[in-house]
């Protein structure tokens, strides 16, 4: 079973995930921490919930997502798994870093990409990846269905959905992939987003606001 948690990080107030399991295994998903003391306050409750960290995801590439991607390799060893089409926008970052008035040193390391329908594991648990471009190029969710839970990232929010206005985002795309990877999903489906509210959301809510709200967006 996988238990999640959530920190809210950064000036941008971006919602960073451990997901973990009773053997003590966690996955690190969007660090975010921009400050030391965010990063002190991830590390202390790894520490206190004697968590060992084994993988390091992003959903996406954008500044805030990724602020944390160089200190939690350098601390605990781990390589990035991450779209193939977010590469130019990992590399893209740290220049928004400096356009925001956010400036950070980025990873650099070994990048390992993920793909639609592959399965990570964590012992016996299963996250899958889909694909759902729009918000970004390559903006992936995993998928937990044993749990019916998602870590949706910037694609869908709890009144709203992502925001299409920055390099390599469509918002057509981004409508396809609301419509054919997540309205699919159980209505049971925790959606875990990116920013905002994270605690559980049902499904229909999110289905019924992407019918009356369909072209809604928001500012992350």
């Amino acid at each position: 079973m996988l238990h999640v948690k959530v920190f809210v990080f950064n000036p941008v107030q971006q919602n960073t995930y451990i997901l973990y399991n009773n053997a003590g295994k966690a996955i690190i998903v969007d660090p975010g921490c921009y400050f030391t003391t965010e990063q002190e306050k991830l590390k202390q409750f790894l520490t206190d919930n004697s968590l060992t960290p084994v993988q390091l995801l992003n959903t996406h590439c954008h500044l805030d997502h990724v602020f944390g991607n160089k200190w939690v390799h350098e601390t605990f060893g781990l390589e990035l798994y991450l779209h193939p089409n977010e590469e130019l926008v990992l590399q893209y970052a740290p220049i928004s870093g400096e356009k925001w008035g956010l400036p950070f040193v980025n990873y650099t390391g070994q990048l390992h990409f993920l793909h639609d329908g592959d399965v990570i594991t964590l012992d016996e648990d299963e996250l899958k990846v889909l694909l759902t471009p729009g918000h970004s190029p390559g903006s992936i969710c995993f998928y937990n269905e044993h749990q019916n839970f998602v870590i949706g990232g910037d694609v869908l929010f709890y009144e709203s959905i992502g925001r299409t206005d920055l390099p390599g985002g469509n918002h057509a795309t981004l409508l396809s992939s609301i419509q054919e990877k997540l309205m699919v999903l159980p209505n049971e489906t925790v959606v875990y987003n990116g920013h905002g509210q994270s605690k559980q959301l049902n499904m229909k809510n999110y289905t019924i606001l992407f019918c009356n709200k369909l072209f809604a967006v928001t500012f992350f």
